[in-house]
């Protein structure tokens, strides 16, 4: 049974998706490939305490990896990139193409990038980490402004 909240964060407003108590979601206003509202379920505020426990923690510049239980959905091959994100260091980017390398397949870079915009669980699934081969910002579901003020905030240029 699926059941959601929506949490204040320093990037506006998080919506807080879970399948029998498990994070399954997360997402930001207007982000792309974000579920209709009715596949959230019903709201319940009180089941998500401790992941906007670790948020706050996380925006506050205290938390650096988050412990919450995941249920991340999707395909075999999206599941293992959505893993190689998981695996990127605080305040560290990877390119699409070292993704690809690190999943033994090194022409797949373009796949990895399909797979990174279609993240269910963001910020807590760093795929803000993810950059171009020039090293350039790219896509990113919350819009580049969003991905941008992350990976300055990880690298200490901004606090909140």
């Amino acid at each position: 049974m699926k059941q959601h909240t929506v949490t204040d964060s320093p990037y506006g407003p998080l919506t807080l998706v879970a399948d029998d108590g498990v994070l399954c979601g997360l997402y930001m206003t207007g982000q792309r490939h974000r579920p209709p509202e009715e596949t959230f379920g019903t709201r319940d505020d009180t089941l998500f305490a401790e992941t906007e426990e670790q948020l706050k923690a996380y925006f506050a510049g205290e938390l650096k990896q988050f412990t919450v239980e995941l249920r991340l959905t999707g395909t075999p091959f999206q599941r293992s990139v959505w893993d190689q994100l998981r695996r990127i260091p605080y305040g560290e980017t990877r390119t699409y193409g070292r993704l690809a390398d690190a999943l033994g397949t090194p022409t797949a870079s373009r796949a990895v990038g399909l797979a990174n915009g279609r993240n269910p669980i963001g910020i807590i699934v760093p795929c803000h980490r993810v950059i171009g081969a020039n090293g350039g910002l790219t896509g990113y579901g919350g819009g580049l402004e969003r991905k941008q003020r992350l990976l300055d905030f990880e690298r200490g240029a901004a606090l909140f």
